[in-house]
């Protein structure tokens, strides 16, 4: 199973953001593999077990240190 999640929260309150987030925990938890597109950085780290940013037309993994994923968020080489 595959789930892609876009923006999976934008325009929730907290309670709803968080339901969010626990859908997806089990979703992975299960067995499926969980793709995430989003803006927020805490919300990238807090799911992530992995991070891949595109950056200069070029995807990077960057892991999940917040600086790194930052840095290339931001389009600054590592």
């Amino acid at each position: 199973m595959l789930v892609v999640a876009d923006q999976p929260t934008r325009g929730l309150d907290v309670r709803a953001a968080t339901a969010v987030h626990q859908r997806l925990r089990e979703a992975r938890a299960g067995g499926a593999a969980v793709v995430m597109h989003a803006a927020d950085l805490d919300e990238i780290l807090a799911l992530s077990d992995r991070v891949v940013v595109v950056a200069g037309g070029k995807l990077v993994d960057v892991g999940t240190s917040r600086d790194a994923v930052g840095r290339a968020m931001l389009g600054i080489p590592s």
